[in-house]
């Protein structure tokens, strides 16, 4: 499990494989002797499991495997050497839980369809900005205003919600610390929709199931 509270912002280095399988190693600031083999990192998202680990200069570099089922649903099988990502290391119990709780099981992608500063208020540290993004069709009604979403393995607040469109507000905090400062209007983002909206969703579904019409 994960909060959606980005840690790092990690660069592939390398990217080996086909569409069957493929090897990422992603240098990261993250303490090799922190990472065991087999360990769960959310690299933009999706949750991925740590095979090899080596030291490097700074931090770490560590490897992930990507099978067929993550490449065809996921943004990883268009990443390429250079391509940064946003990381954050599993849930350990006792550990604040300042995001929402994700799964990193990456639901489908969502596209930006504008990125808009938000005008008034804006201070030395810089300006906030929304970005509104198109769900896929399937996917939409489980996201509701005020509720939660994991993007590119960052848990947001949803502002508004119209039919598969909705907005989300980052802050500059956000922006600076995350590869959010990057994206841009039809740029695709893993997206994680939340778990409670999923299983609501699921029980009203038995629930009619049942009652019948």
């Amino acid at each position: 499990m994960f909060t959606g509270l980005v840690s790092d912002v990690g660069t592939v280095l390398r990217v080996s494989g086909d569409e069957r399988l493929r090897r990422l190693e992603i240098r990261s600031t993250y303490d090799p002797a922190n990472i065991a083999i087999g360990a769960s990192i959310a690299c933009a998202g999706p949750c991925l499991t740590a095979v090899t680990v080596e030291a490097f200069e700074g931090g770490a570099v560590f490897a992930v495997d990507a099978a067929a089922e993550t490449l065809a649903r996921t943004s990883v099988g268009a990443w390429r050497e250079g391509t940064r990502v946003n990381l954050e290391r599993s849930l350990k119990i006792g550990d604040e839980l300042g995001g929402h709780l994700v799964t990193g099981h990456v639901d489908g992608l969502a596209e930006i369809v504008a990125r808009d500063p938000v005008t008034g208020g804006e201070g030395d540290w810089g300006a906030s900005e929304r970005f509104t993004l198109r769900a896929p069709h399937h996917l939409a009604r489980f996201i509701a205003q005020k509720g939660s979403v994991c993007l590119d393995g960052t848990s947001l607040t949803v502002n508004t919600v119209e039919g598969d469109l909705f907005s989300v507000l980052l802050i500059p905090h956000t922006l600076a610390v995350t590869t959010w400062g990057e994206r841009r209007s039809g740029d695709r983002l893993n997206l994680e929709v939340d778990l409670i909206a999923r299983y609501a969703a699921r029980l009203a579904e038995s629930r009619a199931a049942v009652e019948g019409p």
